[in-house]
């Protein structure tokens, strides 16, 4: 019987949790022999996450872990994939506590799974077409194929990604065994694309038409280091560092996309009617250095046993430096990370 694992990480967004928990319990699975549990990680919430969930987890009908502390979007994912590896699922779907997966939107990643298995593929993740409150799709989670690009037609039953985020992912188990878990110490921003990267050098991975959720972001705008506020400058430490790790394993193409995009941002900045210029330009030139200087490492997980490849368990990492926003969005030009983490 294979099993499902909906990876749900939060933090301090109990009603968001509520409503995402009621979308998972109205999955229709019409496949004979799944079965789909429900893992929430809790990054030490303080609003009354946990006795929201009491009846819940005393009925069995979600798993919940808290780790003690915040460990941002990344570090939660990470500990959760690791978890459910350990509990032994065989498909991990992952999405964040404001992720609202349309009633067949499992049914449609087994259909995928099933057919793909049957003609003896193997593939490295499947991602949800993803719309805003609206109906329109969110900006801040479109795919990318090729590694460049935008996907701007989603009309495809199935059609190839390089890149995804975590509202609504859907890989095996295997996939993560063979790959490594989301890098933790990135805490907020690129995770999931670095982590999909991985996944898609090695296997063709897809965006399952059929399977759609909605992303109840405050806004469906992504956001970029010459528009947004003062008060959210902070985040764009993470995303450029974290981003640098992504696009530097991409050889010339990726060291070239950095340097353009970075002299790119700065232009804007110069020439945007903005406050604290200074500042701005400071963020993308100290960030993009701090960058090179960062390899964080990749923990791997065994199904069924919570150590690591090397035999040493997979720690929880430290809190990043640096404040993050809970619930902002990846600038589309600016960044990878296109998932809202639960980073504060």
């Amino acid at each position: 019987m294979p099993s499902v694992a909906a990876i749900v990480v939060t933090y301090n967004r109990k009603e968001l949790l509520a409503t995402c928990l009621q979308h998972l319990r109205a999955q229709e699975i019409e496949a004979p022999g799944w079965a789909l549990d429900v893992l929430v990680v809790d990054n030490a919430s303080t609003d009354g996450t946990r006795e929201m969930l009491a009846d819940d987890i005393d009925a069995g009908r979600v798993r919940y872990v808290n780790p003690g502390q915040n460990l941002g979007g990344a570090g939660g994912f990470s500990f959760g994939m690791r978890e459910a590896m350990r509990l032994g699922f065989d498909y991990l779907w992952v999405m964040d506590d404001d992720c609202l997966p349309d009633p067949g939107a499992l049914q449609a990643f087994i259909e995928v799974a099933e057919r793909e298995q049957a003609q003896g593929r193997t593939w490295g993740f499947l991602s949800s077409v993803v719309r805003w409150t609206d109906g329109s799709i969110c900006q801040m989670n479109v795919q990318r194929h090729p590694l460049f690009s935008n996907i701007e037609d989603f009309s495809p039953a199935q059609q190839p990604a390089s890149l995804a985020s975590f509202v609504s992912l859907f890989v095996p188990a295997a996939r993560v065994r063979e790959v490594g878990l989301p890098i933790a110490e990135f805490f907020v921003w690129t995770d999931d694309w670095e982590f999909t990267r991985r996944l898609s050098r090695r296997y063709p991975c897809y965006v399952v038409g059929g399977s759609t959720v909605v992303h109840a972001s405050a806004t469906n705008s992504p956001g970029n280091i010459y528009t947004d506020s003062a008060d959210r400058l902070d985040r764009y430490e993470l995303i450029y560092r974290n981003d640098v790790v992504l696009y530097r394993k991409e050889g010339l193409k990726g060291k070239a996309f950095l340097a353009t995009r970075a002299a790119y941002h700065m232009a804007r900045v110069i020439a945007a009617p903005v406050d604290q210029k200074r500042r701005r330009l400071g963020i993308i030139a100290r960030s993009n250095l701090a960058g090179l200087r960062f390899h964080p490492q990749i923990h791997y997980a065994s199904i069924g046993d919570a150590d690591g490849r090397d035999g040493t368990p997979v720690a929880a990492p430290t809190a990043a430096p640096g404040p993050c926003t809970a619930g902002a969005s990846a600038p589309a030009d600016a960044t990878t990370s296109s998932s809202e983490t639960k980073g504060d």
